[in-house]
């Protein structure tokens, strides 16, 4: 089965609603001339919450070929939670995609699987497509239990999912210890991981559902590795930090497919 790559810029707590508009404008620009093509990769950006109206409403008025997403949700549909934001206020905006389970809502503010898979489950209910992130820290890499952890990781945010649910939606594997450091996980290390992934999938359901779920890797993803990250045969795509918040780089990462 055929998987549309999925490349997916988590701007993170950067760029007002003023400077998202450019960068997008910029991004969409750099992408037309370039000759891209949404049937072999699918472009997502995911603002912060204050940009995600802006973002909507430049990439819906001028029909840019992009598709816009969020960096969380709430695990509750509404009520007295202080700073929260709920899967039907993200329907209401259009996005496509919400970000679940990083490692920095896990490290920061202490998401468990448990609510992971709370959050994921509310996305699905509200037609949003879940970007589940899972990976696993230094000491359990030089342990040698990467493998053992993420899988956990995923079996724990799908509990209670049904199968054609876990098709449509998309896991990123984000090795901690390489987010934002430079350090890259080699391509094997990305395969080995990614491919433990979908064989957890395929355990937990059928062929089809783990033929069909995209798995995306994460970590100093740049346009230097991109392609060797992409020639695994079990990662779909990338979740892209940094090199999302310049037009240029990112555009380059998207077109990964022409080189």
């Amino acid at each position: 089965m055929t998987r549309t790559p999925i490349m997916a810029g988590n701007w993170k707590m950067n760029l007002n609603h003023i400077d998202a508009v450019g960068l997008v404008q910029k991004l969409a620009w750099t992408l037309a001339d370039e000759g891209y093509s949404r049937e072999k990769c699918e472009a997502v950006v995911v603002p912060p919450f204050t940009d995600i109206r802006s973002v909507q409403t430049l990439i819906e008025g001028d029909k840019l070929p992009l598709k816009h997403g969020a960096q969380d949700v709430s695990q509750h549909d509404d009520g007295a939670y202080t700073g929260e934001i709920s899967a039907s206020m993200l329907a209401k905006l259009d996005c496509r995609y919400v970000v679940v389970g990083h490692s920095e809502r896990r490290e920061y503010h202490a998401e468990t699987d448990e609510i992971v898979n709370a959050k994921a489950i509310k996305a699905l209910e509200k037609g949003l497509t879940p970007i589940i992130c899972v990976g696993e820290g230094l000491e359990l890499r030089k342990q040698g239990q990467q493998v053992n952890h993420t899988v956990g990781q995923v079996k724990g945010a799908l509990a209670g999912i049904p199968g054609d649910d876990v098709a449509s939606l998309v896991i990123a594997y984000e090795p901690i210890w390489a987010i934002g450091t430079g350090e890259v996980a080699t391509p094997e290390d990305a395969q080995e991981v990614c491919g433990a992934i979908r064989a957890a999938v395929r355990e937990l359901y059928d062929d089809r559902v783990a033929d069909s779920v995209r798995i995306q890797y994460g970590g100093s993803v740049k346009s230097s590795n991109v392609v060797d990250i992409m020639a695994q045969p079990d990662v779909d795509g990338c979740l892209v930090g940094g090199a999302s918040l310049k037009a240029e780089e990112f555009a380059k990462i998207v077109l990964f497919y022409q080189r």
